[in-house]
């Protein structure tokens, strides 16, 4: 048994996939600063963990890939730049195998590749479900904060009942859009 990994690099492709670039565009358009974020799927391009370490947003992330090139990536990028260790770092893992005692609390939540990743062969060692997904980081987001998917997705239609599920299964309320991304408030 070997954990389930994404055997490929993915680079900035905004015309295939603009959720990391409509969510920075998002946090500028909110004034969005000094938070705390938890974003899956890094890419090979860290996006979003560079952005937020500009001094116009000061956000922390922390980011999980599933990509052992897209985490090399993460530590050549880390290795030449010391000081974005300081607002950013990303980790090799399961997002499935998540355990709420091994994380912090967080502002917002990137909830983008939900329904992408998941299968049978993460069945064989114990794997979280999606929906237990959402439930234990939306459960780690403090109240007031987001959690945020991605409407353009190749699995959003898949996606899209397990979220419904999930936002009765825990307080939030879906507050709005931006551009390809669906936006929900965690409540009190």
């Amino acid at each position: 048994m070997q954990m389930h990994i994404w055997d490929v690099y993915w680079g900035l492709r905004v015309e295939q996939c603009p959720c990391d670039v409509h969510f920075v565009e998002w946090l500028e358009e909110q004034g969005v600063t000094d938070r705390r974020i938890y974003h899956f799927g890094t890419g090979g391009h860290h996006y979003v963990g560079i952005r937020c370490n500009e001094p116009e947003l000061n956000n922390t992330v922390l980011g999980i890939t599933a990509s052992p090139k897209e985490y090399d990536a993460f530590v050549k990028l880390a290795i030449e730049n010391p000081t974005i260790t300081k607002t950013y770092s990303a980790y090799f893992g399961d997002i499935y195998t998540s355990n709420a005692r091994l994380l912090p609390r967080f502002d917002i939540v990137t909830l983008f590749h939900s329904c992408e990743f998941r299968s049978e062969k993460n069945d064989a060692y114990g794997a979280l479900t999606d929906l237990e997904v959402m439930q234990l980081f939306t459960d780690q987001t403090d109240a007031g904060g987001h959690i945020v998917f991605y409407t353009g997705s190749f699995a959003y239609e898949t996606a899209r009942p397990v979220i419904a599920e999930w936002a009765k299964s825990r307080p939030v309320e879906e507050v709005g859009s931006f551009k390809t991304l669906r936006i929900f408030r965690k409540l009190g």
